[in-house]
C-alpha cells in the first residue's frame, strides 16, 4: 500500500463553483498529462478528500460557504497541509498579501493564462513532493529511534551532548569499552555516518 502511494501519479485539485471553470481547468491538466478532479465547494472536496493523496489544489478565492481564502489559511494550519495556487476573478492587493503570507504558491486573477496557472501547478507539485519525501524521511528517523535500546538513546543524548566515550563511561557508571559497543550499535541503527550527521538527525526528531 505505502509503495502503491508512493508510485501513484499526483493529482490536481480543482475546487470552484463555477462549472465551466472547472471543467476548461480539467480539460486544461490534463491536456498536459497531469491527472485532475474537480470539486464545486469546499465542503463537497472534504467529504472525498484522501490527505495521503499527493498533488495540489488549485482553488477560486470567492467560493459559497467557507471562501477559499479561509480554507487555505486553515489548511495551512492543519496537520496536513497542501500545496495551494488561488485564483478568483477579482484580486486586491490585500488578498494577495494574505494568501502568500499563508502559504500559497500564487494568486492569478481570471481568466487565468494558462502558461502561468500551468507554470504554478508545477511549482505546487513540486513544493509537496518535497514536502511529503521530508515527511517520510522524518517517519524513518523516528521508527529507527524507536528500535534503539534505553541504554542506546541515553548514549546518544550524550554523543549528541558532545561527551567523549570516556567521559560517557563515567558518568553512566560503564565501562568504557562497553559504551562503545553500544555507540557503535546505535550509530547503525540510525545511520549515522558521523558525529555530526547524529547530530542532524537528532535536531530533525527535536531530541
Amino acid at each position: 500500500m505505502i509503495n502503491d502511494r508512493k508510485n501513484a501519479q499526483p493529482t490536481v485539485i480543482i475546487i470552484d463553483d463555477d462549472e465551466s471553470v472547472r471543467e476548461a481547468l480539467k480539460g486544461l491538466f490534463e491536456s498536459v498529462g497531469l491527472v485532475a478532479e474537480t470539486h464545486g465547494s469546499v465542503k463537497d472536496f472534504l467529504a472525498a478528500d484522501n490527505p495521503e493523496k499527493a498533488g495540489c489544489i488549485v482553488l477560486d478565492i470567492r467560493l459559497p460557504g467557507q471562501s477559499g481564502l479561509e480554507f487555505q489559511e486553515a489548511l495551512a494550519n492543519s496537520l496536513h497541509p497542501r500545496s495551494v495556487v488561488l485564483i478568483s476573478a477579482h484580486v486586491d492587493v490585500a488578498m494577495a498579501v494574505r494568501a502568500m503570507k499563508a502559504g500559497a504558491i500564487d494568486v492569478l486573477t481570471k481568466p487565468v493564462r494558462e502558461q502561468d496557472l500551468l507554470e504554478a501547478v508545477n511549482r505546487a507539485l513540486v513544493q509537496d513532493k518535497a514536502r511529503r519525501d521530508e515527511a517520510e524521511r522524518i517517519t524513518q528517523l523516528r521508527s529507527r529511534y524507536m528500535k534503539l535500546t534505553d541504554r542506546e538513546r541515553q548514549i546518544m543524548a550524550l554523543v549528541v551532548a558532545g561527551q567523549l566515550n570516556k567521559q560517557i563511561a563515567a558518568n553512566i557508571q560503564l565501562a568504557e569499552a562497553t559504551v562503545k559497543l553500544h555507540r557503535g550499535h546505535m550509530m547503525r541503527k540510525m545511520k549515522a555516518a558521523s558525529v555530526a550527521d547524529l547530530v542532524r538527525i537528532a535536531a530533525t526528531l527535536e531530541l
